[in-house]
């Protein structure tokens, strides 16, 4: 529960994506053994990430007993603390082996990511300025679950940098945002009253959802532009079929503000970042 599986799309396709990509311009797979530390690294950090949040929030108080999200098990009483936390680190931990190995393979620069990673990871709720609660959450999830971990993947497996992983991070980047988006949507009562000031308590829920929608569309009108400006096949504009996957949650959101359907959305976001980038990584690594 503290995982928050439905979250963890956002880790698995920019790896996928960043990885085709490469795929696509090599022939061929240059480093299976960095593709899968980078996405077990990727998956890992996420999840480290989820447990730290689940720790933080309880200890300010921003996780009460009348949230419409899921039951969070550090402020249910479920688990202590203490186990929160010892999993959190463990979760970190099996990134780092994994970022130690990447940078082995691609160099010094792989690890500097993976620190940064780490540490907005745990600051995003922790520390004694978490920026979680000033509003910039979006903004870390589009840097790191868009621009780095594509091109990170990419440079993996190239050691390089090129337009093509640059434009799909961007897509990626902003579907991946929509998640937290919705999360925060749908908090956005509950985090006004503990003093979490997130982008939607800051702007207003109807603002939010605008922002959400935004999002949505920036990511698949951004794909074919990254794909004629990577001179890439346009094969993996096979991604826009996972376009009517948009509608129903965003007509949910629009429309709703109860719990079992907000996590639905949230849900249903998840999958459509999980089925874009699924075509989309399957249109590159066919053109490849």
């Amino acid at each position: 529960m503290a995982a928050r599986p439905r979250t963890l799309p956002a880790a698995v396709a920019p790896v996928l994506v960043g990885t085709a990509a490469a795929v696509q311009w090599y022939g061929s797979l240059p480093r299976w053994g960095a593709f899968f530390a980078a996405l077990v690294g990727s998956i890992f950090i996420q999840i480290g990430t989820n447990l730290a949040n689940d720790y933080s929030d309880a200890k300010r108080g921003a996780d009460t007993a009348d949230r419409l999200g899921p039951v969070r098990v550090t402020a249910s009483g479920m688990i202590t603390p203490q186990r929160v936390m010892r999993a959190t680190w463990i979760a970190f931990a099996v990134a780092v082996a994994c970022g130690i190995y990447l940078t082995t393979v691609a160099g010094w620069v792989i690890l500097v990511i993976g620190v940064f990673s780490i540490a907005a990871g745990v600051l995003y709720t922790g520390g004694p300025r978490p920026y979680g609660y000033a509003g910039f959450g979006e903004v870390f999830v589009f840097l790191f679950f868009g621009l780095v971990a594509v091109n990170g993947s990419y440079y993996v497996q190239l050691e390089a940098l090129d337009a093509l992983p640059l434009g799909l991070s961007i897509s990626i980047g902003f579907l991946a945002t929509a998640i937290i988006v919705v999360n925060n949507v749908r908090d956005v009562e509950t985090d006004r009253r503990a003093g979490k000031n997130t982008l939607a308590v800051r702007i207003g829920r109807e603002r939010a959802v605008g922002i959400y929608k935004l999002l949505i569309g920036g990511g698949f009108l951004v794909l074919p532009i990254a794909l004629v400006g990577g001179d890439s096949s346009l094969l993996p504009m096979i991604g826009l079929f996972a376009a009517p996957l948009a509608i129903k949650p965003i007509k949910t959101l629009e429309e709703r503000r109860d719990g079992p359907a907000l996590n639905a959305v949230l849900a249903q976001t998840g999958a459509l970042l999980g089925v874009f980038s699924l075509l989309v990584t399957a249109g590159l690594l066919i053109s490849a």
